[in-house]
């Protein structure tokens, strides 16, 4: 078999179109919806890929699906392992249950649980090992090699990438005229799959790739020409939190898309809410940094746009942090602390101020005693939603104006 690294462009658009076929039945083509406040944002026509609506909540159905179909019945017997911190779970668990092959699944402790009970009802065996997804592929390696299962790769596959290729096809497809298109990425197998059969069919096209600021390895890897490790990583992004490329995705990345991007996490937060409220998309952290990234800086994405969703699997309980934090973010939700005097009818004043004001309070915390109050005062923690960064600092100088002495923690 040829090295796969040594295929042009038209060899991995075959492939592509061949994953396509295999696919069909399984995996949904997924929908393309406008986004009129993002097209009005960058002065041009934006799509949303929603790959957050596809089976198991993400694109990764699609490469491992592929990978596991083309094994051997015998290969397929011996059982199949990955390592995950979720999505890729998820897509190998149900692409082996569907082909009938046992499953066995090592995640990352803290992996989030929706994702660790989805993988557990497809029907995979799961263990957790390390606290990244490096760590747990280290350990589903070792399982390969000591019980004889295939790794199913997160990314670094031909047969992976050929499966995500198929977004492409589709994004093609939908949307013919565009320019630009925008990819979440952490290892690079979306990215690189995408890149690949849009530079094969349309040369004229800019990728772009999109990382966590905090778990960003392409852009050390492509300045050293070859993979690096991160150190560490930090991200509410586990979809994308990969700590170095693939040799495959990185010179795939390396020959196919035109720069690679990083977004904060306060940017991923502001596209999550961005996506709920304006697109009525449910996605997860890494599934909005491409959307994350138009919002930082549109004018450097050339329309019509595609942004890619990459997935939607987010835990309920960070989706609630996520929406604070993507509140405050925006300018619309303020953390603050204020002291009054310990009296009736002190709290009441405070608040009435808030409501001239027009903030609406979301949570309050009455204070008593602490080694910096005086005998006679109290401090109130207070969390208020606002309209947003122009209505914040009137309800902040509505308060001043009052008397009242803000402190931010």
């Amino acid at each position: 078999m040829a090295d796969p690294a040594d295929r042009d462009r038209q060899a991995w658009l075959d492939d592509a179109r061949a994953a396509a076929t295999l696919i069909e039945g399984v995996a949904r083509r997924t929908p393309i919806e406008t986004s009129r406040a993002l097209a009005e944002l960058i002065g041009g026509d934006v799509y949303l890929k929603c790959e957050n609506l596809q089976r198991a909540g993400s694109f990764k159905i699609r490469g491992a699906y592929v990978r596991i179909a083309r094994l051997t019945d015998a290969e397929r017997a011996r059982g199949v392992v990955a390592a995950s911190a979720g999505n890729h779970a998820q897509g190998v668990a149900l692409a082996a249950s569907l082909l009938g092959a046992k499953a066995t699944v090592f995640m990352p402790e803290g992996a989030p649980l929706p994702k660790v009970e989805a993988t557990r009802k497809y029907g995979a065996q799961i263990h957790f090992s390390g606290h990244t997804v490096d760590a747990a592929l280290v350990e589903a390696k070792a399982y390969a090699d000591k019980t004889g299962s295939v790794l199913i790769h997160p990314f670094d596959h031909p047969d992976i990438v050929a499966g995500q290729a198929t977004t492409g096809l589709e994004i093609l497809e939908q949307c013919p005229q565009v320019k630009t298109i925008v990819v979440s990425t952490g290892g690079g197998g979306l990215l690189s799959g995408i890149s690949v059969v849009a530079k094969a069919l349309r040369p004229d096209i800019t990728v772009v790739g999109v990382q966590a600021a905090g778990a960003a390895a392409f852009p050390a890897s492509l300045a050293a020409g070859a993979p690096v490790a991160l150190d560490a990583m930090t991200t509410i992004a586990d979809g994308i939190a990969v700590g170095c490329p693939g040799d495959l995705t990185f010179g795939l990345v390396r020959d196919n898309v035109e720069r690679i991007v990083t977004v904060s996490e306060d940017s991923m937060s502001r596209a999550l809410l961005f996506c709920l409220e304006r697109a009525k998309l449910v996605v997860e952290p890494a599934g909005a940094a491409a959307v994350a990234a138009l919002l930082d800086t549109p004018g450097d994405f050339e329309a019509p746009v595609v942004a890619v969703l990459s997935g939607g699997n987010v835990d309920p309980l960070l989706l609630v942090r996520i929406l604070r934090h993507g509140l405050a973010a925006a300018g619309r939700y303020l953390s603050f602390e204020v002291r009054i005097a310990d009296h009736p009818g002190a709290l009441a004043a405070l608040l009435h101020t808030l409501a001239d004001a027009g903030g609406n309070v979301l949570d309050v915390v009455h204070e008593r005693t602490g080694p910096s109050l005086h005998v006679d005062e109290v401090e109130v923690a207070l969390q208020v939603e606002t309209r947003g960064p122009e209505h914040s600092a009137d309800v902040l100088d509505l308060l001043r104006a009052h008397g009242y002495r803000v402190a931010f923690s």
